[in-house]
C-alpha cells in the first residue's frame, strides 16, 4: 500500500465546496475550499441558498456548484497542486438535494471541450435551474401521499429506513412532477448532489450509490434497490430517469480526458462512487462494527453502525458506506450545545469550570431527578419545552443549579442511548463511543456520556471528517473492495486517544434510568 500516490477527498457541503489530498500514509498534503456566497456573490446565496417568499422552500443554483469547481481546481493547479500523482478521487455531496439534468445533457458531458469552462458548457444543462436541497420543507402533501401510496408511515420506514420526510428526494420529485411537468419530462437523469458531483468528474451519468441513496425515501434498503411501489407513488417513468445503484465503494472507471487535458490528471485516475455527507463523516470518522460516535455541537448528532437494523418513526438508517452489508443509523438533535450553553449561564455563572464542578459534585443518576430540556421543537421526539422530574416521577418547577446541570447532561445522553437502542444498537463488551464536537473538550461531560453507555470514550479532531472520509474511500477504491476492506486501509489513519472509561456501577445505574427517562419523554410527546 506504499507509495507516492495521492487521493483525493471532495465535499460539495451546503456553502462551499472543499477538497483534501491524502498521501498513501493518509497524511493530509493539501487542502483547499471555495465559500460559495463570498467567492461565488453573482448567485445572490445565504449560506449557499435561495430562501423563498413561502419560508418553506429552499434551493440552490445548480450552476453555481459547477462554476465552484471550475474555481476550486483552477486555485489548486495555481497554487502548483500536482494532480498527476492522484490515483484516485471520490466525494460527498450534501445529502438529500437532487439535481435534474435536462434532455441531451449526456452528450454535453461526454464532450467536454478542455479549452473551456465546466460553467460556460454546462450551466444550460438543467431542466430545474435551482436544485431543492436538505433545508426544503414544502413537500409535506406529497410525504403523507407516500406514505399512504406504501401503507403507513411505519412501513416506509421498514422499506426505505426513514418514515417520509420533506426534505428527502421522493418527495422532493414528486412535487417537481406534480407541479412544474414540462420540466420533469424535459429531464433526463436525476442525480443527488454526490452523484451529480461524480457526473462532472466522469464525463458521463454517475449512478446513485447505495447509502445516500438511502436518504431518498426510494431505497430498499435491505434489497439495497429501488422500491417498486415507492418509485410507483413518486413520479412516472421515474426508475429510468435514477438508473439502478451501485454500492458506496465501486470503482465507476477512469476520470474524463477533460481533466487530464486542463489540469493534468493521470487519465488512469479512477472515480470512485460519490455518498453524501453523513456517509462520507462515518467512513473520516472511522467507524467499527459496535461503535458509536457522537458529535456535540450546535445540533448534536449520533452515528451508528448497525448489523441488524429496526427502523422506527424518528431517526434515520442507511445502507452503510464502507461495508455492502451493514448500515448505519442516524439521529440528530437540535437541542445540543446552544442548551448546555443556556444551562451553563443560569446554573454555573456562565462557567464551564463551575459547570464541570456541578457534574463531578453530583451523583450517577442524579438521584432520581431527571430533566427533559427541548428549547426549541426537537426532532426525536417531535416535543418542546423543559421539563422536570423528581425521583417519584412528579413534575417540579426547578431543580437546584448543581442537580440542573446534571439533568441536563444526562437527561441529553440517555435520550440518546435510548433512541439507539430503538433502532437496533446494544452495548456490548467492545463498544468504543467516539466523540468529536466542541463538548468533547469537557473531561466531566464526557464522564457522562461513558457512564451512560457504559463504554469508554475516545476524542480525535475529525474536522472535515466528511471530506477526508471520501480521501480514504477514494483509496479504499482503487485498491477494490473486493480485495481489501475500509478498516485495513485506515490502519495508518491517527489513532483515536482515549477521554474517559466509565465509573463502577454505571450499568447498575443507568440500564433501569433509560427506560424510565424513555417513558417520561413519551409522555411529554404524548401531550
Amino acid at each position: 500500500m506504499s507509495g507516492n500516490g495521492q487521493y483525493l477527498g471532495l465535499d460539495f457541503s451546503t456553502q462551499q465546496i472543499k477538497a483534501i489530498a491524502v498521501d498513501d500514509s493518509l497524511k493530509v498534503v493539501t487542502e483547499a475550499a471555495v465559500q460559495f456566497d463570498t467567492d461565488l456573490p453573482e448567485f445572490r446565496t445565504q449560506g449557499g441558498a435561495h430562501q423563498h417568499d413561502d419560508g418553506l422552500t429552499v434551493t440552490a443554483p445548480t450552476a453555481m456548484w459547477v462554476k465552484a469547481l471550475d474555481m476550486l481546481l483552477s486555485r489548486m493547479k495555481a497554487s502548483g497542486f500536482n494532480f498527476s500523482r492522484v490515483k484516485a478521487l471520490s466525494g460527498t455531496g450534501q445529502q438529500h438535494g437532487s439535481v435534474y439534468w435536462k434532455t441531451g445533457a449526456a452528450s454535453t458531458l461526454q464532450h467536454l471541450q478542455p479549452d473551456k469552462t465546466l460553467y460556460e458548457q454546462l450551466k444550460d444543462s438543467f431542466s430545474v435551474e435551482d436544485s431543492p436541497i436538505w433545508m426544503d420543507s414544502s413537500t409535506t402533501a406529497q410525504c403523507r401521499q407516500l406514505e399512504q401510496a406504501v401503507g403507513g408511515a411505519q412501513k416506509l420506514a421498514d422499506i426505505t429506513g426513514s418514515r417520509g420526510y420533506e426534505r428527502f428526494t421522493a418527495n422532493q420529485i414528486a412535487k417537481i412532477s406534480q407541479n412544474n411537468r414540462a420540466a420533469y419530462d424535459n429531464c433526463e437523469r436525476i442525480s443527488l448532489v454526490s452523484s451529480f458531483a461524480a457526473s462532472l468528474f466522469l464525463g458521463n451519468y454517475a449512478p446513485i450509490d447505495h447509502s445516500d441513496g438511502s436518504g431518498m425515501n426510494l431505497l430498499d434498503i435491505c434489497e439495497r434497490k429501488w422500491s417498486q411501489p415507492c418509485l410507483q407513488a413518486c413520479a412516472p417513468g421515474l426508475e429510468e430517469k435514477l438508473d439502478q445503484p451501485v454500492p458506496s465503494f465501486e470503482n465507476l472507471g477512469s476520470i474524463s480526458a477533460y481533466y487530464a487535458d486542463r489540469y493534468g490528471f493521470s487519465p488512469d485516475c479512477k472515480v470512485i462512487t460519490f455518498t453524501g455527507d453523513n456517509s462520507g463523516s462515518l467512513a473520516g470518522m472511522r467507524l467499527q462494527q459496535g461503535d458509536i460516535a457522537v458529535s456535540l455541537g450546535t445540533s448534536d448528532t449520533l452515528f451508528l453502525w448497525l448489523q441488524q437494523p429496526r427502523p422506527a418513526l424518528t431517526g434515520h438508517i442507511f445502507c452503510n458506506p464502507v461495508d455492502g452489508h451493514a448500515y448505519m443509523a442516524l439521529l440528530c438533535y437540535k437541542n445540543g450545545s446552544l442548551t448546555r450553553e443556556k444551562i451553563r449561564d443560569s446554573s454555573a455563572d456562565a462557567s464551564w469550570e463551575k459547570f464541570s464542578q456541578a457534574l463531578q459534585s453530583t451523583p450517577m443518576g442524579n438521584n432520581g431527578n431527571v430533566g427533559i430540556y427541548f428549547d426549541v421543537q426537537e426532532i426525536t421526539p417531535y416535543a418542546v419545552g423543559v421539563h422536570r422530574f423528581n425521583s417519584t416521577d412528579q413534575k417540579v418547577e426547578s431543580f437546584p443549579p448543581a442537580v440542573e446541570v446534571r439533568a441536563l447532561v444526562e437527561g441529553q445522553f440517555l435520550a440518546k442511548r435510548a433512541h439507539a437502542e430503538m433502532l437496533g444498537y446494544s452495548v456490548g463488551c467492545n463498544t468504543r463511543v467516539l466523540a468529536t464536537g466542541g463538548a468533547s473538550s469537557n473531561t466531566s461531560i464526557l464522564q457522562v456520556l461513558s457512564d451512560v453507555f457504559n463504554a469508554p470514550v475516545y476524542i480525535l479532531d475529525t474536522a472535515n471528517s466528511a471530506c477526508l472520509g471520501c480521501a480514504y474511500r477514494a483509496k479504499h477504491g482503487w485498491l477494490g473492495s473486493s480485495k481489501v476492506q475500509f478498516q485495513q486501509v485506515v490502519q495508518g489513519a491517527p489513532e483515536y486517544k482515549l477521554a474517559v472509561t466509565p465509573s463502577p456501577n454505571a450499568k447498575q445505574v443507568y440500564d433501569p434510568l433509560v427506560g424510565r427517562y424513555k417513558r417520561l419523554e413519551d409522555q411529554i410527546a404524548g401531550q
